[in-house]
């Protein structure tokens, strides 16, 4: 049986309703995107090349698309991202893709991951650690080639996916631990570890969703952290938010479609004061490893919502993103099951 026809049965018997197999062929030929982005070296996926995939994405669809790159991204504020791609050859960049139908009576953004490569920076990953670390752009592969499928199979509200595209490389520009980085949401923070650059690129695309996009569902999803395989395994991506009932529609979607996630603690209370620092708003690395480690890097990005109160979802999903040597294609079941069934 192929995987559309797993797909099909699982959601027929599960929610009591069948997709059509157009709609099913979409999403599975998505994961097939998703798994090549996620599966190519980076010496044929650079930013540049991800940053083509997301343009064929958005002409294939019908799609509006900005990109803010290199030098731009300084000057507009988007600091994380200018800091950790400003070493790479190729440059890092912002791109929004934008899903804006008439019949529109909400606004969704996905925001995602797209380390291209992650060397740790300064802070220098070992060799062991460091392989692999091409799949350090799924999350932007997973809300990218979801957002291809939504939109084929007729996404009924404003959808707007945010790619924050970098590479985490070693050079006479590279950022440095001590330095004070001055982010989109207005905050300062200053680096204690330059291999946490997951959050620093994520806090610039969702403090940029709230302050132009005014998304009534917030998503981000990235490859973030090596704790959540301790916190949730190899099968269950990790999940913080903000909103009872948005977590509970996100664990059933992830029931229904395959793709798990379970629930960690959303408590600023208690990890905020993990990133504290005397001379900016925040460090970027936690104080305490031993502190739910997957559940500050989330608390980190929630910091920069801004005037945001509404709800928030973070997926951490760094072990899922892969199974043995390939991608799995990761992220694109559960967005689409999640928006299109359950919230």
């Amino acid at each position: 049986m192929c995987i559309r026809d797993r797909y099909q049965r699982r959601v027929r018997g599960l929610s009591g309703e069948l997709p059509s197999r157009q709609s099913v062929h979409n999403i599975c030929t998505s994961i097939q995107l998703c798994a090549r982005l996620v599966d190519a070296p980076t010496a044929e996926m650079t930013t540049l090349d991800l940053i083509q995939e997301a343009k064929n994405v958005a002409e294939a669809v019908g799609a509006s698309i900005e990109i803010i790159s290199g030098e731009n991204l300084r000057q507009k504020g988007l600091g994380g991202i200018w800091a950790v791609g400003r070493a790479a050859l190729t440059p890092p960049a912002l791109v929004i893709l934008s899903h804006t139908p008439p019949t529109a009576k909400r606004t969704v953004v996905w925001v995602g991951k797209g380390i291209v490569y992650d060397t740790g920076g300064l802070s220098l990953k070992t060799r062991e650690s460091m392989v692999g670390m091409k799949r350090d752009m799924g999350g932007a592969a997973g809300v990218l080639s979801a957002f291809r499928a939504a939109v084929q199979n007729g996404f009924a509200d404003n959808l707007h996916t945010l790619l924050c595209i970098a590479e985490n490389a070693i050079g006479p520009d590279a950022f440095r631990p001590d330095d004070v980085l001055y982010m989109y949401s207005g905050k300062t923070v200053e680096v204690n570890n330059t291999d946490a650059e997951g959050r620093l690129v994520l806090a610039d695309g969702v403090a940029y969703a709230c302050k132009h996009l005014s998304p009534d569902v917030l998503v981000d999803m990235a490859t973030l952290t090596g704790a959540q395989g301790i916190a949730t395994g190899k099968k269950h991506a990790a999940i913080v938010s903000t909103d009872q009932k948005l977590e509970e529609a996100a664990v059933k979607a992830g029931i229904i479609s395959g793709e798990m996630v379970h629930p960690l603690p959303y408590c600023p209370e208690f990890y905020s004061s993990e990133f504290s620092s005397s001379i900016a708003d925040m460090k970027n690395s936690v104080r305490d490893r031993s502190n739910n480690q997957s559940g500050c890097a989330a608390q980190f990005v929630a910091n920069h919502l801004v005037n945001y109160d509404k709800p928030w979802l973070h997926i951490d999903m760094c072990y899922p993103v892969y199974e043995g040597e390939r991608s799995t294609g990761w992220g694109v079941l559960l967005l689409n099951q999640l928006f299109s069934a359950n919230y």
